[in-house]
């Protein structure tokens, strides 16, 4: 099957099992996207980046063509499902990067299966575990979700996503947003808002973190503000910092150019 010129594969037994979208040949780079999105998010990942790499974009579990099984909420079980994907795609090492909760997912990944990874890239996300009023707040969404659908997405959610810049000129890459937003299944929403909420603080894993990694941020980033970043990268033994102008908590939706030129970089110098 074939969506937009990339590759999908969609393979469920009895463990759970991504469906994901994929582009171009080489060095593997699996992005993981934002809350509460779907691959869908890194089309112009895969298109800009296929030249330089091989673009693996699943959808986490609950998302886009991934089911959502039965597991307690876990951001850990997300990282394994990340790494049992690895193993059906024949890949031993790659470059794992991640948005918002993506990012979340790939510190899981690197505190669960360091031997997976080539590199590693944060972006637009925060190492810190969140607060009781977070915690809170993120179960009050749960609920919402299950009860109404995903209309307090939209209302509460989405205006955080995008920076100033974006909801004052791109009234396309605002369109979209709003669209992936109110696709998102409700189930999985309550899911991955309960699983982000007991994760644990990954500044240690940072800290240990064995491979080069790059840490991407928007500079209109509200949820996940630069200082963030910087906090990340400091911890980190070997980290570029990069910001990208005149863009939000979605950066490489917001400005994909930028983002994938930071990224190529990162992934040519890995070679």
């Amino acid at each position: 099957m074939t969506n937009d010129g990339n590759r999908l594969t969609a393979r469920y037994g009895d463990q759970m099992q991504l469906y994901a979208r994929s582009a171009g040949s080489g060095l593997p780079v699996v992005l993981l996207h934002a809350f509460p999105l779907s691959s869908a998010m890194w089309l112009a990942q895969r298109e800009g980046l296929a030249s330089v790499c091989r673009v693996v974009t699943p959808d986490l579990r609950g998302f886009g063509g991934s089911r959502l099984g039965e597991e307690e909420p876990s951001i850990d079980a997300m990282a394994d499902d990340v790494a049992q994907l690895l193993d059906q795609e024949g890949i031993e090492r790659a470059v794992i990067g991640g948005q918002s909760m993506g990012g979340y997912v790939t510190m899981a990944l690197c505190r669960r299966h360091p031997d997976r990874l080539l590199g590693v890239i944060l972006a637009d996300t925060k190492a810190t575990a969140d607060s009781d009023a977070a915690r809170a707040n993120r179960e009050r969404i749960a609920k919402a979700v299950l009860d109404d659908g995903t209309a307090i997405l939209v209302e509460e959610s989405l205006p955080t996503l995008i920076g100033a810049t974006t909801k004052e000129r791109r009234g396309m890459v605002q369109g979209r947003v709003r669209g992936l937003v109110q696709a998102a299944p409700p189930a999985a929403v309550a899911w991955a808002q309960r699983a982000m909420a007991a994760r644990s603080d990954s500044f240690g894993t940072l800290r240990s973190l064995q491979v080069p990694a790059l840490v991407i941020v928007g500079s209109e980033d509200e949820l996940s503000p630069p200082s963030d970043a910087e906090a990340m990268a400091q911890a980190i033994p070997e980290a570029k910092l990069a910001v990208i102008d005149k863009a939000g908590h979605l950066s490489a939706v917001e400005q994909p150019e930028a983002f994938n030129r930071v990224v190529s970089d990162f992934v040519t110098s890995l070679r």
